[in-house]
């Protein structure tokens, strides 16, 4: 399938999505790599078994194996990340964050592909999972990189777009039984 099996996919009460999904893909200022990711990524993430078929075939095509396998890594990672920080976040005794978390992430050093694509594939998810520590943490990276807040906002903005269509178009398939 594709992105277009896709976007014909969105129901009429939801065209500003087909439109969203068509505009942050197609003219998306992102390299190909960071687009692809980001998208590979946010899929994953979306926990939506549709979208993840219709946009994985096109993403692995677009993408290197390395590059394929680390924006699997990050949606990954950032789904334990994304959970065990928010709510180290959320509880209300700070001492949590005192504690050795324990939890292995030496793929976030080593992710196979340029850090910053990797950072930003995990802000993307990071999201989607609604970690405001995570989301604080990889902007920081990538903007100490160099990285300009309109890439930053792209991949938000994708990481947006692809969990509404999951959204929506779960909801059809359920309604439709």
């Amino acid at each position: 399938m594709s992105l277009d099996a896709l976007k014909s996919a969105i129901p009429d009460y939801a065209k500003d999505l087909r439109l969203n999904l068509g505009s942050v893909i197609g003219d998306s200022a992102l390299p190909q790599q960071q687009l692809w990711g980001t998208v590979l990524a946010c899929a994953i993430a979306s926990r939506s078994p549709r979208v993840l078929r219709e946009l994985e075939e096109e993403a692995n095509a677009r993408l290197s194996p390395e590059a394929y396998t680390a924006a699997k890594t990050a949606a990954a990672v950032m789904a334990v990340n994304n959970v065990f920080h928010r709510t180290r976040h959320l509880l209300s005794d700070p001492e949590y964050g005192n504690l050795r978390a324990g939890l292995r992430m030496n793929v976030i050093g080593n992710p196979g592909v340029e850090k910053v694509d990797f950072e930003l594939w995990s802000l993307a998810v990071s999201a989607i999972n609604a970690c405001g520590r995570c989301l604080d943490s990889h902007e920081q990276v990538l903007r100490k990189a160099g990285v300009d807040r309109e890439t930053v906002q792209e991949a938000f903005k994708i990481a947006s777009v692809v969990q509404a269509v999951g959204v929506t178009l779960d909801a059809e398939a359920i309604l439709a039984e």
